[in-house]
């Protein structure tokens, strides 16, 4: 049987983890006593062989081992994963009970003390996703799955959803992106979850992220609770999230405006799944448009159109650091045309999820830009995660939503 790992770091990365960061860099592992295998745990020790810090070996990341634990020595086995695991899930499922919502993240990665995997609820069905190789061992043995089905209960069928940088080690132990682990097919090619009482379709298998953008809950809420009677614009719409609520909360109309076709006939569909139950879904008129999303608001901004509400919220535009001056730009470039679009009294919503952009300059952009149009003109949020996506660490800041009412 193989000792165990044990790896000793350079001082600036040994600092870091005793602070509680959880990811230790392959540059900062000053050594080790033999080879690791991606899934085993790593124990780490200070210059002085004192116990650090226990994770998780990924021999093919640059992220070389993910912290599961610090400080004190702790056994980390199959009773340890589920109490962490029915912690994060127990904070959710209390905190949604009885508000018309069965869509929501029950464990994000890191910020919840499992680095490096995501669970998300739709309904009955659970999607786990996975950002590195070291769970795959986990998966393939059946006791991630395992500890799905005592922690979580409540789903009834089971996907997987990996990222692009772990596919083909995944597929070489039987594993896929979009593979139901439990359950057909066909439950969960596209499933229906709530929203704050809204219906929503998800694509598990296929679909963005997990199948839905569950973090612009709240915000999409606050649309809804400004939107009577108004005419609405929700530009990279995706799947109409923004635009259900605002008919939801009395909307005249609704405007979809995306690249994707796939995802302006979802944004139809989720339309039409709350027409039976809502008058007001029903008698908002909803319109879709196939269409660059820069392109058209450069010659709506032209041609003269106005909305009472003008809902921005783009992709990433800068996935990575080289990327954020472009993004920075392209935000003022958004910001301008919504504002333009806006009638006298109107509302602009504007969002942005690229990490390598903090929230401090996101919201100085739109604030600017919003001035510029009328110095009496109101910020009416200002806002971040939502409660099932907890950010406690830098790495894990990326949403920020502003709304602003123009004078």
């Amino acid at each position: 049987m193989a000792a165990n790992l044990k790896l000793t770091l350079t001082p600036g990365a040994e600092n870091a983890v005793r602070d509680g960061h959880p990811w230790v860099f392959a540059d900062r592992v000053k050594a080790q006593n033999r080879e690791g295998r991606s899934g085993e745990l790593a124990v780490i020790y200070d210059r002085r062989d004192r116990f650090l810090a226990v994770g998780l070996y990924d021999a093919s990341s640059p992220i070389r081992v993910r912290i599961l634990a610090q400080g004190g020595t702790v056994k980390i086995d199959d009773y340890w994963f589920r109490e962490r695991i029915s912690t994060a899930v127990r904070v959710r499922d209390e905190h949604f009970v009885d508000k018309g919502t069965t869509g929501y993240r029950w464990m994000n990665g890191e910020s919840d003390g499992l680095p490096g995997m995501v669970l998300d609820r739709y309904g009955s069905v659970g999607v786990v996703k996975i950002y590195t190789s070291a769970w795959l061992p986990f998966l393939s043995s059946g006791r991630f799955l395992g500890w799905m089905r005592d922690c979580c209960p409540i789903a009834s069928s089971w996907v997987l959803r990996t990222s692009r940088n772990i596919e083909s080690m995944a597929a070489k132990v039987g594993l896929a992106d979009g593979l139901p682990l439990v359950g057909e097919i066909k439950e969960v090619e596209v499933t229906t979850f709530l929203e704050n009482g809204a219906v929503f379709e998800a694509e598990p298998i296929k679909g963005q992220k997990t199948g839905f953008f569950l973090d612009q809950r709240d915000n999409r809420l606050r649309v809804r609770e400004l939107a009577r009677n108004a005419d609405v614009l929700n530009v990279f719409s995706h799947t109409g999230g923004f635009s259900v609520h605002a008919a939801v909360g009395g909307a005249r109309s609704a405007t979809d405006v995306d690249i994707s076709k796939h995802a302006l006939t979802a944004a139809r569909r989720n339309m039409e799944l709350n027409q039976p139950m809502n008058s007001a879904v029903r008698e908002c008129r909803h319109e879709t448009i196939q269409a660059d999303a820069f392109e058209w608001l450069a010659n709506a901004t032209r041609d003269g159109r106005r909305y009472d509400i003008v809902v921005i919220d783009p992709p990433s535009l800068a996935k990575r650091q080289s990327e954020r001056e472009g993004a920075l730009e392209a935000y003022r470039r958004l910001a301008r045309h919504g504002v333009k679009l806006l009638r006298r009294g109107g509302v602009l919503v504007a969002a942005s999820c690229s990490a390598h952009v903090s929230a401090e300059e996101f919201y100085k952009i739109v604030r600017q830009v919003a001035l510029q149009q009328g110095e009496n003109g109101r910020e009416l949020f200002a806002t971040r995660h939502a409660i099932d996506h907890p950010a406690r660490i830098p790495e894990a800041h990326y949403l920020k939503c502003l709304g602003w009412k123009v004078s």
